[in-house]
């Protein structure tokens, strides 16, 4: 099982702040692409974390990560 946290308007869009996933194998990029095909929101300037560390697009998700996705804020 993979559970992922959503922040900010993601977690508006999908009506939800947390998904548990099925465990598979997958890349951050193919996460995303899932993410962005079912939910319908743009995940090229996502941030994405797996167990509280940065993770590049290549890197892959395991069975039992927290996955956070966090998309771009502005403040001021």
């Amino acid at each position: 099982m993979i559970r992922i946290l959503l922040f900010a308007q993601l977690k508006d869009q999908v009506g939800e702040n947390k998904l548990l996933l099925d465990y598979q194998p997958l890349s951050v990029a193919d996460l995303k692409k899932q993410m962005q095909d079912r939910y319908k929101f743009q995940t090229k300037d996502v941030m994405v974390a797996i167990n509280e560390e940065y993770a590049a697009d290549y890197d892959m998700i395991h069975d039992g990560d927290v996955v956070a996705m966090i998309p771009p804020v502005s403040g001021g």
